[in-house]
């Protein structure tokens, strides 16, 4: 459905160029059908050189002829982007966005344009391992529906959400969810170099660890709680560990932070300020 459409992307950063990657190596479009467009013409230049697809700095010249429009600009440019876009998309196109928190509604408002999903891809979507929740317009028609999911396939797994609001959970569960991970490997780095191992050899033994602990878990049937209580002799080392993390309120502090990104996330959608109530007032 995509091998013979024109696909233009107005946005030119990091997780465009993962997206181009992903569709080119699986084969789901043609480099002579991509274009992306952004503000600087070496990046542009960047991106010509190592996959063969076309460049511009003009935004509306790229969206005008592509079937598929992708929205990957960062959020505080929208607002710019989105006039100069409006009434220069194919009314039959389809417009994928994976802006942060801009919502759907704000983006058929800007462009005049109906058929818009929206999208929330997170970090390893760069390597290709990443998770998209996304949710389409009642506008978009059935074949539209399915060439997102192609497009978003690219990036790795892809979720379609039942409402909009999902969209805002995923945002704080998965969009942000690497940070948590980062945090957490970086914590159990420092024990190990408090510890009194060197820093290359902790960090070998915690990638190692989390990563196979998610590879494990992946081709396991069991629930990931049973997993844990496999690991877990009674009056154990882990049952020594665990008990300080569940003391210290590991689970309590997780779900607080989750539930703060999705407020969060929620509130940039509204284009509220940070600590801005819902009805205006501080």
């Amino acid at each position: 459905m995509l091998t013979d459409s024109k696909i233009a992307f107005v946005g030119a950063g990091a997780m465009a160029e993962a997206m181009i990657q992903g569709l080119l190596n699986k084969g789901i479009a043609q480099k002579q059908n991509i274009i992306a467009a952004g503000p600087r013409e070496e990046r542009g230049q960047v991106l010509q050189d190592k996959f063969g697809i076309g460049a511009t700095t003009d935004n509306a010249r790229a969206a005008r002829e592509a079937e598929v429009v992708v929205l990957s600009v960062k959020p505080q440019v929208l607002p710019g982007v989105l006039p100069l876009l409006k009434g220069k998309i194919k009314p039959e196109a389809l417009v994928l966005s994976i802006v942060a928190g801009a919502r759907i509604d704000k983006i058929i408002t800007g462009l005049s344009h109906s058929s818009v999903v929206r999208s929330m891809p997170n970090t390893p979507a760069q390597i290709g391992e990443g998770i998209t929740v996304w949710i389409a317009a009642p506008g978009c028609t059935g074949a539209q529906r399915e060439q997102a999911r192609m497009l978003l396939g690219a990036l790795g797994d892809e979720v379609e959400a039942e409402d909009e609001d999902q969209l805002d959970m995923a945002t704080a569960l998965s969009g942000t969810g690497p940070a948590y991970v980062f945090l957490f490997m970086e914590a159990l780095v420092d024990a190990g170099v408090h510890l009194g191992f060197s820093r290359r050899v902790a960090e070998q033994l915690v990638t190692h660890t989390v990563k196979g602990s998610v590879d494990f878990y992946m081709h396991s049937p069991s629930h990931m709680a049973r997993l844990r209580n496999q690991v877990t002799s009674p009056g154990g080392t882990t049952a020594e560990a665990l008990y300080y993390l569940e003391k210290a309120g590991f689970r309590t502090a997780i779900s607080r932070a989750v539930w703060a990104a999705y407020e969060r996330s929620a509130a940039l959608g509204s284009g509220r300020k940070r600590g801005q109530r819902p009805d205006g007032e501080k």
